[in-house]
């Protein structure tokens, strides 16, 4: 590795060990959101347990977003984002072959 790449890296390090101990703030930030859950499901006009059968997922877990004693975390975030950016592409994988 070259001297200057190695350099940055070291000092790259330390100032991420700065801002875990509270000792610098980080150059930015991201906040990430939840979705929006009831939204979405009002969105499809559809109750909590047909929502969860839509889903795949059990009602509980459903009710447990929505009341914000959970959040959906990785590939369950997705499909909800899913579903509320593209309603119709969800409606039609869903939906029965005739």
């Amino acid at each position: 590795m070259k001297e200057e790449l190695f350099t940055d890296l070291v000092a790259s390090v330390r100032e991420g060990g700065e801002i875990l101990r509270g000792k610098t703030k980080p150059s930015r930030a991201f906040k990430i959101t939840a979705p929006n859950i009831k939204r979405i499901r009002a969105g499809y006009k559809l109750s909590q347990n047909e929502f969860a059968a839509l889903l795949g997922i059990s009602v509980a877990t459903l009710r447990n977003w929505e009341q914000g004693r959970r959040a959906p975390q990785g590939p369950a975030r997705i499909l909800l984002q899913v579903a509320a950016r593209y309603p119709d592409v969800v409606w039609s994988i869903v939906k029965p072959i005739k």
